[in-house]
């Protein structure tokens, strides 16, 4: 009891210096300025426009594109989605919604687009280390019985959305290439694609909301990227064996970064390998097959790998690049992006869903008031408040995202290491501890503020086990860089973020932006 009170004090005194430090950065950082982008468009000709039949042009017809097209139809919107590849995805993540993501499906009425497709409810993680496990479930008791994760088929879950929206008379679901946004003196008044039989053609709408994904070749017309890829995913999937704890993602804290095991139907587990850096081991030679046999495959638990082992064998072997882009607009009048067009997170927490969701309902809810698009200028002012009233949800998964997979990644700095050890010892000691993380990992809880004091929680935790029973200089100062280490992961990711718009958006004058008068 002691030793919790001691510990207790020093995190107290610990969190006055970091919201101390918050406090400076707010009042001594610098907002940083985009670079100036050349943006690529067409001049319009005199053609017909189309203008007056369509409210909405989405570009891509993924989960976000998807959604948000029966969204805006719900709401009486006339909308011309135009889709590249209209065929069922394949891809290997977007396959996990967690329980705050599947809150906004429901609020937007599409939670019937999980059904049919066998999708398996997710009621928590189980995390694996050196032998050791634990479970992690979601804080779901004050929830209706129906709020749960789920994980399923990407492609399945897309093509149901697709087929919604494909029965709505007020939606227009077209394949075809957009090849770039029409832009005339400053505003874009629409898309030139091609057709699936490749006739190019020119769609018009007062507004065009750009969702062709993490690929996205209109995303420099609209904002500054700046992509970075931490690691790559190798995928595979396991059929016919048990996970663990069923109904559980699953994390193996493995040497050199997680691996990833959770259902998405009945009879197939998804298993993601991270890789760090930008290349994974050459498929074509063999090298992939036995980097997993010989690497990955004895740090696995034993009940995955003989199925682990028959699916190196079998072949079916995916890779993909796991990229990072902090959201960093420029407002655009008559476009908006959205998506991992706009914004992404590595994919080790299963937020990405989470977020476009939850921008659609904060769109949703900007545009409801609104009747006439047509005054882009106008528009564009007032939606200038979307972007800071997404922030404090998505800034927390995506800060929650990039945090804890430098956190559960393998390294060979002794202050790392401790943290590592430190972050699965305070998880599992349930409670508070672990219900705390999980409701901000889960999307049912993504408050920033909540998210800081965990995670330095579990660095004064990690302090804490280094200095108890008998501290000495050297514990100590592998406690001060762990301490030191743990403010290097979040700071910048913080910092890249927006200090003022993820912690204090109330202060932010776009928060107020009221309708334009119609």
């Amino acid at each position: 009891m002691a030793d919790r009170l001691m510990l207790a004090s020093v995190f107290v005194s610990f969190v006055g210096v970091i919201l101390f430090y918050v406090s400076y950065l707010i009042k001594n950082g610098r907002p940083h300025k985009s670079a100036s982008i050349t943006t690529k468009s067409t001049s319009i000709s005199t053609e017909c426009r189309s203008g007056d039949e369509t409210d909405v042009i989405i570009v891509g017809a993924g989960v976000a594109g998807a959604a948000l097209a029966l969204t805006l139809a719900k709401d009486g919107r006339r909308v011309h989605v135009i889709e590249r590849d209209l065929t069922e995805p394949d891809r290997i993540v977007g396959e996990l919604l967690q329980p705050g993501g599947y809150l906004k499906l429901m609020e937007l009425g599409l939670e019937d687009c999980v059904e049919n497709i066998d999708a398996q409810r997710v009621f928590g993680y189980a995390l694996f280390k050196d032998g050791k496990n634990t479970r992690l479930s979601y804080p779901l008791e004050k929830f209706h019985a129906d709020v749960a994760g789920r994980s399923f088929h990407n492609g399945r879950f897309i093509q149901r959305m697709r087929e919604k929206a494909s029965s709505l008379p007020t939606i227009r679901l077209e394949q075809g290439t957009v090849v770039s946004l029409l832009e005339e003196e400053g505003t874009i008044k629409g898309a030139l694609y091609k057709t699936k039989s490749g006739k190019e053609m020119k769609a018009y709408a007062p507004l065009t909301i750009v969702c062709d994904g993490c690929f996205s070749n209109l995303r420099r017309s609209l904002c500054n990227p700046q992509v970075d890829v931490p690691s790559c995913f190798v995928g595979l999937v396991l059929e016919n064996c048990q996970l663990p704890y069923e109904n559980h993602g699953h994390v193996v804290l493995a040497d050199p970064s997680p691996i990833l095991f959770y259902r998405i139907s009945s009879t197939e587990i998804r298993c993601l390998v991270d890789v760090p850096g930008q290349k994974v081991p050459s498929i074509s030679n063999g090298d992939l097959s036995k980097y997993l046999k010989n690497v990955v495959a004895p740090q696995i638990p034993e009940e995955l790998k003989d199925g682990f082992i028959a699916a190196v064998e079998k072949g079916n072997i995916r890779t993909m690049p796991n990229r990072s882009m902090p959201a960093a607009p420029q407002p655009t009048p008559g476009a908006l992006l959205m998506g991992d067009a706009f914004n992404m997170r590595h994919p080790l927490t299963g937020g990405g869903m989470t977020v476009a969701l939850s921008d659609i309902v904060v769109l949703r809810d900007l545009l409801r008031p609104l009747r006439d698009l047509h005054d882009s200028y106008t528009l564009c002012k007032y939606l200038e408040s979307f972007y800071t009233l997404r922030k404090p949800v998505a800034s927390t998964i995506n800060t929650l995202a990039g945090a804890l997979y430098k956190v559960f990644c393998a390294s060979p700095d002794k202050a790392r290491q401790e943290m590592r050890e430190a972050c699965f010892d305070y998880l599992s000691l349930g409670g508070v501890f672990s219900n705390g993380p999980v409701a901000l990992l889960s999307g049912l809880n993504p408050r920033p503020m909540s998210l800081v004091i965990h995670f330095f929680a579990v660095a004064v935790y990690g302090v804490g086990r280094l200095l108890l029973p008998f501290p000495s200089l050297k514990r100590m100062w592998i406690g001060a860089r762990l301490i030191s280490g743990a403010s290097g992961i979040i700071f910048p990711i913080i910092k890249a973020e927006g200090v003022r718009q993820m912690f204090f958006p109330a202060t932010v004058a776009a928060y107020y932006r009221a309708p334009p008068p119609q």
